[in-house]
This record gives C-alpha cells, structure tokens and sequence, in this order.
C-alpha cells in the first residue's frame, strides 16, 4: 500500500467498511489513471469468507476505458492504494478482483454502533430532502368480511405487515391499506344467509343452498338480529319462495336460485334489507379487526370499496378510459380493450343491466391510490389472482399512470402437518382452519415467523408440531432463545448496560467473536436488500444464522470471567447481539422474550 494514510480522523461511530474502501480505492484510481471518474464503486460481500471481508471488481470496470488487463490493473490500484488502520490486508484474486481483509478493530466497532444506535441500528435514515425515498402504500390481506380469517389469509398478513415494517426501516414513508370488499355480490350473499338462518328462528323452512355462506358464525348473527328486533324482519317462507327459480338438485341454477333470493329479500324487506345487510358486514368487518390486531397486524386505512361508488370514482374512471378510446359496446355492455394492453381477453366493465363489475371499481381504486400521492403501490394478493395482474396494470396504462409503479407480490398457499400427515383441524365454520384456531393452537410468535420461512411466492408446509416444540429445531424458539440467554447473562451481571458503550472491545479477537461481529455488520446491508426485493423472508434467515454464531460462541466461551476487560467486551458483544435480534423480531411482528 502507499504511505499516505487516510485513516486520521475517522471516527469509530462513523466508519462504514464499505464507503472506507470505496474512498481508499478512489484515491489510489486518482494515482493510476488521472482525471479518470467512477460514479460507483461496488464494494460487495465475497460468498466465500476465505476470499476476505470484502471485495470490488473496480479493475474490471475499468478495463475497456484503460485498455488494459483487469489483473494488472488491479495490481495497480493495490499498490496505491493509502494506508488505513482499518484494513489489515488487499490482495488481487482472480480475473481482477480486489479483495480487503479488515483489521479487528475495523470489525468489532460495529458493536459500539449498534449500542449506541439502538432500536436505530439498521434503519436508513436520508442524508438530506433530496435523499428521502418513495411514499408507499402496502395493501395486504383485504379479505372479503364474509366470514372468519383462516390460514391462508394468516399468511398475506405476516407478510404484508413484515414487509411495510421492512420497508419503514429501509427509510420509505409507508401506508398499510385493508381494501374492505362491503360493495357486490358476495356481502348480499351473506346477508341473504344470516336471513334465511333468522328466518329459521322463527319457523320459517326456506331451503338453504350450498352456495349460501354454511358457518355457525352465521346462524350467530341471525340471533343476534332476532335477540335485538324480534319477528321485525320474518316474512313467510311461501312468500320468499314464490318468485324465486326452483332448485332441483344437479337440474337446478344454482346461481340463478341464490340471485332470487336476493331480490326476494330486497322486494320484501324493502329499507330495512340495508339493515341486515350491515349487521352482517359490520360483525365480519368488527371479528377481522379484531383478530388481525390480536395477531399484531395493524392498518393505517381501512378502505370501503362502497366509497368508489359513493363518491363517483367507478363512473369517472369508466368515463375517462371511454374518453380515452379503450372502451366498446357490445350486447348492450361496456367492454374494456384489455387485449391492447397483453391482457388474453377484452374485459366487461359494466354490464348490460346497467350494474358494474368488479373489475371496474378495481381500476377505480388503483387510480385513486396514485391520485393520493403514494409513488409506489404494493398488493399483495393470494396466488390464484395471478391472472388478474396484466388486466389491472393494462388499466392504469390507459387511464394514464405509470403501470410499473404498482407491484403485485403473490402469496401461495398454506398446508399444514401434525404427525408428518396433512393436518385435519376442526373449524367453527366446518369449511376451513381459521387464523384463531392456528393462533390458538401454536401462538403468535410461532404464525409469524413460521410464515416467513419460504419465500412468499412458494407454498408453505407449516408444520405444527415443530412449532409448539421448545427445541433448537425450532427456528422461532431458537432464535428467541438467544434473546433470553443474553438476558438472563445480565441478570447474573447486575451492572448497568449503559455503561458497556465505552467499553474497550480489543479483547475481541477469537475467530468466533470476530465472525458474529461480521454478521451484525450485515444487518443494515441485509434490511436494504430485502426491502429492495420485498423479501421479509430474508431477515428470518439472518436472524436464525445470527443465533446460530451467537449460540457457538456461547457454548464454546464463558462471558463472566475473572478478567474484568474480556468481561466487559463480550457482554458488549452479547448486548449487541441481543439488541440486533430484538430489531429483527421487531420488523417480523415477533415478540422477544426475557425469559424462555
């Protein structure tokens, strides 16, 4: 290396290993090619710890400017680059590459940062205005209130919670959106079955279909309403039915039988339909708050898909797509050219009675997300909604918007296991494993990390067992585990932590402090790269490869010796470690326990 130094006046608290590096290289570059710029230097992790701490391949960027061998260059810039106290050793390898070997003081003053930062460490905090990142909105869950949350939905919301937290932490400015399906079909489905449930309350025999909503929670809600009003809303059974197509078994409509009876309520109940109808909604909308909050999950907005109608935003964006030439009639319905769009099918948007389809107040509702300012929208939709993404974006196309600034994250389903077997749980609903039953059954805790343990667009096998089992097979309870154990160290202790921050950490050396002083450096890298690529996945990965090293050392070392300085350092280290974890957990939605 060059005499010159550029370590001087860097402080601890100050000192990035990867901005260092890049700053050492740059000065050597000004050495080896004169007036020579690079606007980025990447200073990356080797995936083989052998090769060093860190490495660049600047030599190779810079090959075709210089015409010169990668190699050579690279040699070049070896020997000029400054002399620092922070890096022990650069050596060139391979085609080119630079590889940096840190000293031990370079590696362990990342635990000073992190007891200093706190439940900061990790986050990005922007440099200036110019710096700040996108205002986002992540929708999650939207369940339609139609009945319990079950697993499946269980799965979306640690997700999408885990995933806005992320991305609050990676710096961006974030809006947690519960899109409530109260408008359509499926809500005048449940009304009709919590009325013909009431109506069987009081004598009244009106056949149930099967494609009516089949769980107890209905015949709930139809106490409900005959506790409060009594016989308010019994009709007879003949005058329901006397308008209504038959249903003969496999001959029948079922369909067109279950519309009948929605147009029969609605005729015969006439204002006071809307009363049953929110009662229904009002309890479902009231039991998936409730449940979801209990689950740690929380939203800034609860969104009524009923509003978009309300407010006139269905019949403006209709209108302006028309305007815009993307919309045709044919059989008396308004058709969207979605074909125009990479869409395998043109799309109706209101139909021939006049009444709008679903996919018109989507449309409705993704333009108003961009007309509420957010920069970049997130939805996060079960997996069998794949088909639905070219038709949405083709939309936002047409009406005007930047199509690549919505981001659709697919969700793919949940099995689980007892006993190695495909689980078989009782439900309230005796159709699906409800959220409260799992939760129930394994814990909070348990739900929200097992979720993150595949990748989201992979199919989970959620296996119950190993969830409720206190073990080190256990990844939750694992890394929870290490929490604790650092916790109960400083109960022993007794002294205060706060003191720890000015500790001097030389006696750091072992190769196994050395390397779990590396994984803590990884934190604030890891928590930018997984809110890049929306993968909440990747903190529950570090956080178990963090207990794993953390759990080495301990085992192999004992924390409260005699030597009052190699004490100190290492319940420096341990507190570190700890506070990393909590920050994990933290974002995850998991809860980091003091005793275990």
């Amino acid at each position: 290396m060059s005499a010159i130094s550029i370590m001087s006046s860097i402080s601890p608290m100050s000192f990035d290993p990867k901005s260092h590096l890049a700053d050492l290289l740059r000065t050597a570059l000004a050495s080896v090619a004169p007036g020579q710029q690079i606007a980025d230097i990447v200073i990356e992790r080797p995936r083989d710890p052998s090769h060093g701490d860190f490495a660049s391949n600047l030599a190779m960027q810079l090959a075709r400017e210089l015409k010169a061998n990668p190699r050579q260059i690279a040699e070049r810039l070896v020997h000029e680059l400054p002399v620092s106290g922070w890096v022990d050793k650069a050596e060139v390898a391979g085609a080119g590459f630079i590889n940096f070997r840190l000293a031990a003081a370079a590696k362990t003053q990342v635990v000073k940062e992190v007891l200093v930062r706190g439940p900061d460490y990790g986050k990005r905090l922007a440099a200036s205005p110019a710096d700040k990142r996108p205002k986002m909105q992540v929708e999650f869950v939207s369940a339609n209130p139609t009945g319990p949350m079950h697993v499946g939905h269980g799965r979306g919301a640690a997700f999408g919670a885990s995933l806005a937290c992320l991305l609050t932490y990676a710096g961006n400015d974030v809006c947690r959106e519960y899109y409530v399906n109260d408008a359509g079909r499926q809500m005048d489905i449940l009304a009709v079955s919590t009325w013909l449930r009431y109506l069987d309350l009081h004598g009244e025999k009106v056949p149930f279909p099967p494609n009516c909503y089949q769980g107890d929670y209905v015949k709930d809600m139809a106490e409900q309403i005959r506790g409060a009003h009594g016989e308010r809303y019994v009709h007879p059974a003949a005058a329901v039915l006397a308008c209504v197509p038959p249903l003969n078994g496999d001959d029948g409509d079922a369909d067109a039988h279950l519309d009948g009876l929605i147009a029969a309520a609605k005729d015969l109940l006439g204002e006071e339909w809307h009363y049953i109808h929110q009662h229904a909604l009002s309890e479902q909308l009231a039991d998936g708050r409730e449940d979801l909050e209990e689950y740690g999950v929380h939203f800034d907005c609860w969104f009524s898909e009923r509003s978009l109608f309300d407010t006139g935003m269905v019949d403006k964006a209709v209108a302006e797509l028309e305007k815009r030439g993307h919309i045709y009639v044919q059989n008396g319905a308004k058709w969207f050219r979605s074909t125009d769009f990479g869409d395998e099918k043109d799309r109706v948007v209101q139909r021939d009675n006049g009444l709008y389809t679903y996919f018109a107040s989507d449309i409705a509702y993704h333009a108003n997300k961009f007309e509420r300012g957010f920069e970049k929208v997130i939805d996060v939709w079960g997996a069998d909604h794949h088909g639905y993404i070219a038709r949405v974006k083709g939309a936002l196309k047409a009406l005007g918007h930047d199509p690549d600034r919505l981001v659709v994250v697919l969700v793919q389903f949940v099995s689980l296991f007892r006993n190695g077997a495909k689980a078989s749980m009782s439900t309230r609903s005796g159709e699906y494993v409800t959220l409260r039953e799992l939760r129930d059954e394994v814990g909070n805790d348990a739900c929200r990390f097992f979720y993150l343990l595949r990748k989201q667009d992979q199919s989970l096998d959620f296996d119950l067992d190993l969830a409720k089992s206190q073990s080190n097979d256990n990844p939750v309870y694992y890394v929870q585990y290490a929490h604790a154990r650092v916790c109960s160290v400083l109960q022993q202790w007794d002294g205060e932590v706060k003191s720890l921050v000015d500790t001097n950490l030389a006696p750091l050396a072992s190769e196994r402090e050395l390397a779990l002083c590396a994984r803590l450096r990884e934190f604030p890298d890891m928590i930018e790269a997984a809110a890049r690529d929306y993968a909440p996945h990747s903190l529950a990965f570090y956080l178990r490869d963090l207990a794993a090293d953390f759990h080495a050392w301990y085992n192999a070392e004992r924390v409260l010796v005699d030597d009052a300085a190699v004490k100190n350092a290492r319940l420096a280290l341990a507190v570190a470690v700890r506070r990393v974890i909590a920050n994990g957990l933290h974002i995850l939605g998991v809860t980091a326990p003091e005793h275990m």
